[in-house]
């Protein structure tokens, strides 16, 4: 043995310290392993997008990525049936993406049915304190199924570890192999196969465990640069192997190039992670080479890391985005629950538009996790407070209608007992003090509008009919006033509007006046000839009318003129114009409703041709309030 050799074995028989037992302190000569990227970047914190939810079912803590599956076009009982399926391979590797991707999209699809049963079930007046889910036969089959899945991952990583621990015995031993091999004396022939077949049970050998991987690491490849020390291997065996490290290096890069033009940022940092944990495997390649290759690496590296960094602040980007709508939709929500509300029409407004801002909110895609809770609850807290309030205050009017139900209820029965009465003028006095009473008194339950208000007017009728007819006058004019409007209506029935509108109108006109100036008929048949009239006279206008819903000015004026011979024609008139105001106030209100609306829009060229919409349905619903004011004042006038 020469005296290199004699310094070398001295080198070696200094103390060490390996993996478990003793520990190196040396310094790797400067290869190109040593120059690696930080490790947050190569391999970064969790990292989850939050998404927009309440719901966590059975979250086993993993980590959310993209996912390679795509099952957004199944529904809940095709994704359980699929789980179920899925789950009974106990292969975890093989089936983790799959369970993911199924998991996902049925936590998706099972909190739009919760938001949909939590939001029917306020709107239904629903307390949200006492509102509580149960789940449905679907979600306990999935849980079932996902447990199964959840045991065989446990058993998987308890295997996992255990496989690790025996893989580090096992590299523990090639170590010490390796150490052997240093102070063997053998051939080198039979000391480089022996060296070469170490390396390839080394290479076959899996994973460790994490806080063992960098001690044991760079151990080996400490006693590989001892052996190449020991033995001095010839140049042209030892350029071979750098040959080859190279070679499998510069794979490695053009797979690793390959992973910018990836899709999914998730696979490729997988398999950045990937390369990178078999380029610390691959040993050094030609010294003119290292820094060359390793840079060739480390920029795509750079690069794929810049692609992923630059994919989440567009997400981030994204979310914030999402958040400042959310924000101002829970300053308009809480605008709504500041006004007050003294009315019907005035909460069913408010209710319109908070379920329209709990629309354009579900239209809104998803903030960041940590606020998506503090933003939902402030957004869910401004809408239950707004239909507590409205729940309260129709059971406040609930009570008042009944108590309006109760005193109309006693006019009724008082008009009633007034009916048979011949005491005409102070039973008539009483009655009109009574329907002035009537007026004064509020709404009743809808149910009983309709009934109460056709018994009051019944008793009422019944009293004035008597009264009519008792003063009816003289029997034979009457009867030749029905004659003579009989007559009329017989002309009327045979006259064939012309195309010349005016002339049509005069022709009416003529008839309403001649209607007019005859006088009373039998009380017995005054409805049936005066509702006979009315319908031809009403028939003629429909037959001229351009619109079957609205009834131009001119129109209007010549029909309600001809209400002025109807002995009830000041309550029609009254009736009308109460109409009138309430199709006024309901398209005012619509107006309001729109013209917020707009203001949600965001800039857009889809934006503007909604909004291009809104103003125009605006402008018409502002032009039918003009038509319905011009009635009105066409009442007044009467």
């Amino acid at each position: 043995m020469n005296a290199t050799e004699l310094k070398t074995i001295e080198k070696l028989n200094q103390p060490t310290i390996l993996p478990g037992a003793v520990k190196i302190n040396v310094k790797i000569d400067a290869n190109e392993e040593e120059t690696k990227l930080p490790e947050e970047e190569i391999m970064p914190q969790n990292e989850e997008l939050p998404q927009d939810a309440e719901l966590d079912l059975n979250n086993d803590n993993e980590e959310e990525e993209e996912l390679e599956f795509d099952f957004s076009n199944l529904n809940k009982l095709q994704l359980v049936e699929l789980l179920e399926e899925t789950v009974q391979d106990s292969d975890v590797a093989k089936i983790k993406d799959k369970v993911a991707a199924i998991k996902a999209n049925f936590l998706r699809l099972n909190k739009i049915d919760r938001d949909k049963e939590m939001e029917q079930f306020i709107l239904d007046g629903g307390d949200k304190e006492s509102y509580e889910h149960k789940d449905d036969p679907l979600e306990v089959r999935f849980k079932a199924a996902f447990d199964i899945y959840k045991v065989n991952k446990e058993k998987y990583k308890e295997e996992q570890e255990k496989q690790k621990a025996e893989n580090l015995q096992n590299k523990l031993a090639i170590i010490e192999e390796l150490k052997a091999l240093i102070y063997s004396e053998e051939t080198l022939k039979k000391t480089y196969d022996d060296f070469r077949a170490l390396q390839d049970r080394w290479k076959e050998i899996g994973q460790v465990p994490a806080n063992e991987v960098s001690n044991i690491w760079n151990t080996y490849h400490f006693l590989i640069e001892k052996f190449y020390d020991k033995v001095k291997i010839n140049r042209e065996l030892r350029d071979l192997d750098l040959k080859k490290n190279l070679e499998a290096k510069v794979e490695l890069c053009e797979k690793a190039e390959l992973l910018l033009l990836e899709k999914s940022q998730t696979k490729a940092f997988k398999l950045l992670q990937k390369y990178h944990d078999e380029w610390k495997e691959i040993g050094p390649v030609p010294a003119d080479k290292k820094d060359e290759i390793w840079e060739r690496f480390k920029n795509t590296t750079d690069k794929v890391n810049q692609i992923r960094r630059e994919h989440y602040a567009k997400i981030e980007e994204e979310q914030k985005a999402n958040f400042d709508a959310k924000e101002a939709i829970c300053v308009k929500m809480e605008e709504i629950v500041n006004e007050p509300v003294n009315s019907i029409n005035a909460y069913q407004k408010k209710s319109n538009d908070v379920n329209d801002l709990f629309k354009m909110w579900k239209e809104i895609g998803p903030v960041a996790k940590k606020q998506s809770e503090e933003i939902w609850n402030r957004f869910k807290g401004s809408m239950n407070t707004f239909f507590e309030a409205k729940k309260e205050f129709f059971s406040k009017l609930k009570v008042q209608q009944m108590e309006n139900y109760n005193k109309k209820l006693q006019i009724c029965v008082e008009v009633e007992n007034l009916v048979d009465s011949t005491e005409w003028k102070k039973t008539t006095d009483r009655i009109k003090k009574l329907q002035e009473e009537w007026k004064t008194i509020g709404p009743v339950p809808k149910r009983h509008s309709d009934k109460i208000w056709k018994r009051f007017r019944s008793a009422c009728d019944a009293f004035f009919g008597k009264k009519s007819e008792h003063f009816s006058g003289i029997k034979g004019e009457e009867d030749e006033n029905l004659k003579a409007k009989k007559d009329l209506i017989e002309r009327i029935k045979a006259f064939e509007l012309k195309k010349d509108r005016n002339e049509n109108m005069e022709a009416i006109r003529g008839f309403q006046r001649e209607w007019m100036a005859i006088g009373h008929v039998p009380m017995k048949v005054k409805d049936a000839i005066q509702n006979e009239y009315r319908s031809l006279i009403d028939g003629m206008f429909d037959k001229m009318r351009a619109n079957d819903n609205e009834l131009t000015t001119n129109e209007y004026r010549n029909m309600i003129s001809g209400l002025k011979e109807d002995p009830d024609s000041r309550d029609k008139v009254r009736r009308e114009r109460l109409n009138l105001q309430n199709k006024i106030q309901k398209l005012r209100d619509e107006i309001v409703t729109l013209e917020n609306n707009i203001g949600f829009f965001a800039r857009s060229k889809q934006a503007e041709l909604l909004r291009a919409e809104y103003e125009k349905k605006i402008a018409k619903i502002k032009n039918d309030v003009k038509v319905l004011e011009a009635k009105i004042k066409i009442l007044n006038e009467q």
